[in-house]
């Protein structure tokens, strides 16, 4: 099956992020929000995003308008009904992630693809809330979507392999480069990348060193372009806690069990560069 209309449910950074990659594809785009605020500031996050590349001069006004005309807008699932792909990117939640996947099921046409951006959750859970299991996978696209080549296909067993097989075709025909992983927790990013952020928090807890330090530490000495307490901050502290928490329930390993300072850091509601301060103050400068 050739994918020509897309469906985004969520528009906060992952999924204005994955509706701009699709429209600015030429891929008709619905964008569904749960009411008319919250649709409108994801509306406002992705043009705003256009429009600064237009004034930097990395995107051509032109490109732009091509983009925003591709895309429409909607606080309705029942509009998803012609797509042929539908990218769930809504909170890290299983019960709201199932809760969505069912409405979808009811909603769309029997041969659309169902995907979730998740980054943690069991897509033969998310699956389970639907009646077209072979037809559900991860598709996990990296923060921020516009920039960022790799999307992470996650292929559960029940997938099927015309599923996958067409998922692939249309991220390739994004831009991006795909990488297949298994449905285990945390696939393959978050498997490798949670425990490293971990355990930084914990040394930096622990009095080992500044964040400056060990940031500077593993950006020099092993040439990784951020350090992990900036990576932290990057991707959300809040993010961080969810997927971890998620595969530390899964697998009881304690490499992923939440570090207590990012517990805190997450309660005190500094969450990284999207609330204006995490271990870093961006309010200030950036690190």
């Amino acid at each position: 099956m050739a994918i020509r209309k897309v469906g985004v449910v969520g528009c906060g950074l992952m999924g204005s992020g994955i509706a701009q990659v699709c429209a600015a594809k030429g891929y008709e785009t619905i964008v569904r929000e749960v009411n008319d605020d919250l649709l409108k500031r994801g509306r406002e996050r992705l043009t705003n995003f256009l429009a600064e590349g237009v004034k930097k001069g990395k995107v051509a006004q032109a490109d732009m308008d091509k983009t925003v005309g591709n895309l429409k807008w909607t606080t309705a699932l029942a509009d998803f009904k012609d797509c042929d792909v539908v990218i769930e990117a809504i909170v890290e939640s299983l019960a709201e992630k199932q809760k969505v996947f069912a409405e979808l099921d009811g909603a769309c046409k029997p041969e659309t693809i169902l995907a979730s951006n998740t980054s943690s959750i069991s897509i033969t859970s998310i699956a389970a809330a639907t009646k077209r299991r072979d037809k559900v996978l991860g598709l996990h696209f990296m923060q921020p979507v516009p920039i960022m080549k790799l999307v992470e296909i996650v292929r559960a067993e029940i997938t099927g392999a015309a599923t996958y097989e067409t998922a692939r075709a249309f991220i390739e025909s994004l831009g991006k480069t795909v990488i297949t992983a298994k449905d285990t927790p945390g696939f393959i990013i978050n498997l490798l990348l949670i425990p490293y952020v971990n355990e930084a928090i914990r040394a930096l807890d622990g009095g080992l060193a500044t964040k400056e330090d060990i940031d500077a530490g593993m950006k020099l000495g092993c040439n990784f372009p951020m350090g992990p307490i900036e990576l932290a901050d990057f991707v959300g502290l809040d993010t961080c806690l969810s997927i971890a928490e998620v595969i530390f329930r899964e697998t009881g390993d304690p490499r992923y069990a939440p570090s207590p300072l990012l517990r805190r850091m997450v309660a005190a509601g500094s969450l990284g560069r999207k609330s204006g301060r995490g271990f870093y103050d961006y309010a200030k400068k950036q690190p």
